[in-house]
């Protein structure tokens, strides 16, 4: 048995010597495989790295100027362009009122009418008083005749004369601060009643029948019917480029409807602790009413920037780049967005400058240096 074992270790040896080279010859092989495909697979990413020399096609645009406007809006509330608070310029209790809310008057309509007990009776004793020296005139004047004929025939002295025609001169003056004290007293009269100044509706009644109203006091609110306004508070810097006259845009608050209206006022001072402007803008829309929340466009000052598709924008590594076309070949610059406005984007100012070419079309097939061709 012993000898059995000998034998097939002998064997086994033999075998292994005999394909030991066989073996070794298929290693190398195997090596020399493996090296050749890593220099294969170096010489194509070098090859992927550096710049193309054949021609890729791309479509190009320029860089332009382009000015970015934003409009602000401001909110404010219609309201009648000429409106008014009626008030009497005498005091006293109001007897009786002619309009209600919502009913159209008149200019010169008498709307509310005040009792005061001594209007009436001053104006009657202002009366009186002009026609007793309306009478004492003219028995100056035949006192004063009497006497120029007394004096012609030396029967009578000049100072008794001239004392006679200085009684007639004050009677006279007397007689004038009487009918203007008469005038008074009938305009004041004539303030007891409260007549609309110009053709309206009624928007408010402040005081009832009854109420005592103070001089000044406002009793009713009028506003006319022929066109209304807005007005909003802007910050002063918005207002250089604002001109009377000018159209703005305009939209409902709750619809959201767009319409214009023209700049009739503008605020060249802000008083109290309001560090904004008041802008009037006159409406003429169709359909519109008193009280309507409203919203008004201003533009801001506009500004200069460049513009390019955003289509030429990409994203690396080092952030946002474009592709700058300098001859025939591309070049990788960096860039800075800082608004989108449609398919436009607006750039800081940086590496690009105005006319300047960028790729917007076939740069996902680009690298920085490579060698493009234009398409129209």
């Amino acid at each position: 048995m012993f000898h059995h074992v000998v034998t097939a270790r002998r064997q086994f040896n033999q075998n292994y010597r005999a394909y030991y080279p066989r073996i070794f010859i298929s290693l190398l092989i195997l090596m020399v495989l493996v090296r050749c495909s890593d220099n294969a697979g170096i010489a194509a990413a070098q090859a992927e790295l550096s710049p193309s020399d054949s021609a890729v096609p791309v479509r190009v645009a320029r860089v332009k100027l382009q000015g970015s406007e934003q409009v602000l809006r401001f909110a404010g509330v219609s309201r009648p362009r000429q409106r008014a608070n009626l008030s009497f310029q005498v005091g006293g209790t109001i007897e009786v009122r002619l309009a209600e809310i919502g009913q159209r008057v008149s200019k010169g309509d008498i709307v509310a009418r005040l009792y005061n007990p001594q209007l009436q009776p001053a104006a009657n004793a202002a009366q009186a008083r002009l026609e007793q020296l309306q009478s004492d005139a003219e028995q100056d004047r035949r006192d004063l005749s009497r006497l120029q004929q007394i004096y012609e025939r030396d029967l009578l002295s000049i100072q008794e004369l001239e004392t006679q025609r200085t009684k007639l001169q004050s009677t006279l003056s007397a007689i004038d601060n009487a009918r203007a004290l008469l005038s008074q007293n009938q305009q004041l009269q004539q303030e007891s009643e409260l007549r609309a100044p110009f053709n309206g509706r009624i928007e408010a009644v402040l005081l009832e029948p009854g109420e005592f109203a103070q001089p000044g006091q406002p009793a009713i609110r009028m506003a006319a019917e022929d066109g209304l306004e807005v007005e909003v508070r802007v910050p002063p810097h918005l207002l250089a480029s604002l001109v009377t006259g000018q159209t703005v845009p305009l939209w409902h608050s709750l619809s959201g409807e767009k319409f214009s209206g023209s700049i009739s006022e503008i605020g060249e001072s802000s008083s109290g602790n309001s560090a904004l402007y008041p802008l009037i803008v006159a409406l003429s829309e169709a359909g519109l009413r008193s009280g309507e929340a409203l919203q008004v466009g201003v533009s801001q000052p506009q500004s200069k920037d460049l513009s390019i598709p955003l289509n030429a924008v990409m994203r690396s590594a080092q952030g946002l780049t474009v592709f700058k076309l300098h001859n025939d070949r591309v070049q990788r610059v960096d860039v800075k967005v800082n608004q989108i406005n449609g398919d436009q984007v607006i750039l800081a100012a940086g590496s690009l400058t105005v006319d300047d070419q960028v790729v917007y079309a076939g740069i996902t097939r680009l690298a920085d240096g490579d060698k493009v061709e234009l398409l129209q």
